[in-house]
């Protein structure tokens, strides 16, 4: 593969990468437990944005159960966040022929 080809296909996945971290930015990301009875919301930054809980897991004698739903909805979101992010990344390396151990962004 000629250099110079290889260096204008890494300029435009460059491009392509840029937009697609904008429009993951711009996105927004739920994440459930307990059957949807907790649901956090996260921007694509990463910064939690809404907490929804069900009536019926707000129940002060069972703290723990709450608390370990939040974290579930937390991971859950950050899970989904995380393969957004992975497949759009792999949809804008499309058509770029790297060397095997070589990724961008460098």
């Amino acid at each position: 593969m000629n250099f110079a080809h290889m260096m204008k296909q890494a300029q435009q996945v460059q491009s392509r990468i840029g937009a697609v971290q904008e429009q993951l930015a711009n996105t927004d990301f739920t994440g459930t437990a307990g059957g949807g009875a907790v649901s956090i919301t996260l921007s694509g930054k990463g910064t939690a944005k809404a907490v929804k809980l069900d009536k019926s897991v707000v129940v002060a004698e069972d703290s723990e159960m709450l608390e370990d739903l939040i974290l579930a909805a937390i991971n859950d979101a950050g899970a989904k966040k995380e393969a957004a992010t992975a497949e759009a990344m792999k949809g804008a390396m499309g058509g770029l022929n790297l060397p095997p151990g070589l990724s961008l962004p460098f």
